[in-house]
């Protein structure tokens, strides 16, 4: 048993409780949300925590202004908010009676966008913290940490800290059946449990790939139109990511499509029906996982940036760039020790002109091959401060 692991995001939520009404921690379902605040409101006096899945919290709320105003001297915590979104404009109002900061901390699996009131409701009254599963950076000092483990198992809590992998794997079987028969639903979303079902295995086959929406939808009997939708909802609750092409003023023929990655690598690993860090190694997704563990991991750490990929028509290409003002940053992925750099790479920096480029592998290493190219581990390039 482990005791609570410390998350990166602490100091931005008690930053932010000083500064708003309301702080939102959004983040996929079972992310260690929940356990975090509670464990935070140990330090905030007095407070309430209510989770609306439960009849018995829900109906504290019959009249919410009343309960609010009832419990004006305590942090109040809301989980699952997206489930009850009238609440927003009920929240707003009381805010705007008494504008006092930290007042409530909002818990919802579902991204801003997705749930419209927030932006529309609480502008200039809400902060929003993103919460991730574990990162590298998260674990990597703990002791009996493996990088293999991780990676294998991803970063849920749950998933991560079982006692095994076969425990693992059956937390993570349960957690993808329960989002799609029952958080989808959830949220309003009426869509066949089987076909979601089909395009979560389709992008985990095509992990770090172009999305070719023609042909998902071709293979799942489904539009164009709606194979985007059905994505873009997997992307706002956090089960896939995409990341968007490179623009540059070269003329070059850059591809325009995104790529698609599932964010969480034990969750690719069973979609794929990977049971152990071995059948990984011979697997053809192999390359592609790693590339993902390391996408993931590096735009959760580094959130003030923006980020693309680039690849032309010929094949040149780089992984990731992250970009912020005049800064340039170039990341290669290999899941190799001793990595091969093509020429496509090469071309590939000729165009971009980072500042900085790392290769980074699945080992604890950290070497110059030629000038402002760096050879490292995840763990060394997390510890780099930007």
């Amino acid at each position: 048993m482990h005791d609570f692991i410390p998350r990166k995001i602490e100091d931005t939520i008690k930053q932010y409780l000083k500064i708003f009404p309301v702080v939102a921690v959004l983040g996929p379902r079972q992310c260690g949300k929940s356990t975090l605040v509670k464990r935070l409101s140990q330090n905030w006096g007095a407070s309430l925590f209510l989770d609306l899945q439960y009849d018995i919290d829900l109906s504290k709320l019959d009249q919410p202004s009343f309960f609010f105003e009832s419990n004006a001297d305590k942090i109040i915590c809301l989980d699952e908010i997206q489930l009850v979104p009238q609440l927003f404009s009920v929240l707003r109002s009381v805010v705007d009676k008494n504008r006092q900061n930290g007042r409530f901390v909002l818990l919802g699996s579902a991204s801003r966008d997705l749930i419209q009131q927030t932006s529309e409701s609480l502008a200039g009254r809400i902060g929003l913290v993103n919460l991730s599963p574990f990162t590298l950076n998260e674990l990597d000092q703990l002791d009996g940490f493996s990088l293999n483990t991780f990676w294998l198992r991803g970063g849920f809590p749950d998933s991560y800290l079982s006692d095994n992998d076969g425990f693992s794997e059956i937390w993570r079987a349960n957690f993808i059946k329960t989002f799609i028969e029952r958080d989808i639903p959830q949220l309003g979303f009426q869509i066949p449990a089987l076909q979601l079902k089909r395009l979560l295995v389709m992008c985990a086959h095509n992990q770090g790939q172009l999305i070719n929406y023609s042909k998902l939808g071709e293979s799942l009997g489904l539009t164009h139109p709606t194979v985007r939708r059905y994505i873009d909802l997997l992307e706002q609750t956090f089960i896939l990511r995409t990341l968007l092409p490179y623009e540059t003023n070269v003329k070059k023929r850059l591809v325009k499509s995104p790529k698609v990655y599932v964010r969480d690598s034990g969750l690719l690993h069973q979609l794929l029906a990977i049971p152990d860090f071995n059948s990984l190694l011979g697997n053809p997704v192999f390359g592609s996982s790693w590339e993902g563990v390391v996408v993931e991991n590096v735009i959760v750490n580094y959130p003030d940036w923006n980020y693309y990929f680039y690849r032309t028509a010929t094949g040149d290409e780089m992984d990731l760039i992250l970009e912020k003002g005049n800064q340039r940053i170039a990341i290669e992925c290999k899941a190799s020790t001793a990595p091969k750099l093509t020429k496509g790479f090469y071309r590939a920096l000729e165009v971009i002109k980072p500042q900085k480029t790392y290769v980074i592998i699945p080992t604890q290493v950290l070497y110059e091959i030629a000038p402002n190219i760096t050879v490292c581990g995840l763990s060394e390039f997390l510890n780099i401060q930007f």
